[in-house]
């Protein structure tokens, strides 16, 4: 049964967060590396005193709840969900599909349901849907093994949308949503009508020599091979095997869970930016991680990468229409998404990045309208 719901902290769990964050111990650092030994103290301090003393969260709670949000229950998970419906009837349902470790989408959902108030025409319209995962924010904590794996999610959504009565639909997915999408291809193809993905994590077989591909692939793939050598491998090595060892640290301490996020954020966003804060509005990121702290799942969010067994599998073709977009500092090879997709639409852009959702809108907004335009 899907229900209605308002998310709101009372002001005793709000005091207790000020209270944590004011009485952190904090490490002493080298001056002048900058990131080269991970995220600045100095930076991680200055947002977490603007957390305590700057953020108005209540202001961010209301702008949240002005969107209708719901939980359902599917076979024993807890599901939360936007549900907002476009004023166009004839629009299509679009489920956007967040990843690691979050992706908000609601500087995109006035301009996707209503983009004759935004300057866009009534045939390219939205119903939107927009889960959060298990492990992850409201959905609360998993509590078995495996409910958190991108499989689970891509069933628990199929099913969500069922249950919602849409019998056709577009879905879109970044990050971990890029794994989740297309599996909603595979396993709900009939009524799967287009999957649009940002940055799509691409990652090729290991015996995957290259050959064939252009210079640009084989420049990724190069990387993608010197995996004890590249930056991302330190997070996603934690989350894949140990997922429960930094758990306690970033459950007990609102600091050293701002810390731990926003250096893996800061490794996708745009190359050109030189802090997440610089790339993404400084209040957004503190929503999220105001979500991730209130509902204790930092640690269950990072089961993901332990569960999940699609990475780097090789990936069926589930042959639905498939839109890509890739932003500054991607690693998604072409070839690799080709092989697993039916690309048919293929876009580069010139700023945004990994987090497109909250760092370019406005570009992922027009790629959604001009790929689904052709498949409604």
């Amino acid at each position: 049964m899907v229900r209605e719901c308002r998310k709101s902290r009372n002001e005793s769990v709000l005091n207790a967060s000020y209270r944590r964050l004011a009485a952190t111990r904090w490490p002493e650092e080298f001056p002048g590396v900058g990131w080269t030994y991970g995220i600045p103290t100095s930076y991680v301090r200055e947002l977490a005193e603007y957390w305590r003393g700057g953020f108005d969260w209540r202001a961010q709670e209301a702008a949240w709840n002005r969107h209708p949000q719901f939980v359902t229950e599917i076979d024993g998970q807890r599901v939360h969900f936007l549900h907002v419906r476009s004023p166009e009837s004839d629009a299509l349902p679009l489920v956007l599909v967040h990843g690691w470790p979050f992706e908000d989408f609601t500087a995109m959902i006035g301009a996707l349901t209503d983009p004759i108030a935004h300057g866009g025409a009534a045939e390219d319209a939205f119903h939107l849907v927009i889960p959060t995962l298990p492990g992850f924010g409201f959905s609360g904590p998993t509590r078995v093994a495996g409910a958190a794996s991108t499989e689970r999610g891509a069933e628990l959504v199929a099913e969500l949308m069922a249950e919602l009565g849409y019998g056709r639909y577009g879905a879109h997915g970044g990050d971990a949503g890029s794994f989740i999408a297309p599996q909603l291809g595979r396993i709900d193809t009939e009524h799967v009508a287009g999957v649009h993905l940002n940055d799509p994590i691409t990652i090729p077989s290991w015996d995957d020599d290259g050959s064939g591909y252009s210079a640009t692939d084989r420049e990724k793939l190069t990387r993608l091979r010197d995996w004890s050598g590249n930056e991302t491998s330190g997070y996603a090595g934690m989350h894949a095997t140990r997922p429960q060892t930094l758990a306690p640290a970033v459950a007990d301490s609102p600091a050293g869970m701002l810390a731990w996020v926003l250096d893996v954020v800061n490794t996708f966003t745009d190359p050109a930016k030189a802090t997440p804060s610089d790339a993404i509005d400084r209040d957004m990121l503190l929503t999220n991680l105001s979500i991730m702290w209130f509902t204790n799942t930092a640690g269950s969010s990072m089961r993901l990468y332990k569960e999940s067994r699609q990475w780097g599998a090789d990936l069926p073709d589930s042959g639905v229409p498939t839109g890509i977009a890739v932003f500054p500092g991607n690693n998604t090879i072409r070839a690799v998404a080709e092989k697993q997709n039916t690309v048919v639409h293929w876009s580069e852009f010139d700023r945004g990045g990994h987090f497109a959702p909250m760092e370019a809108p406005d570009l992922l907004i027009g790629d959604l309208r001009e790929f689904f335009r052709e498949l409604r």
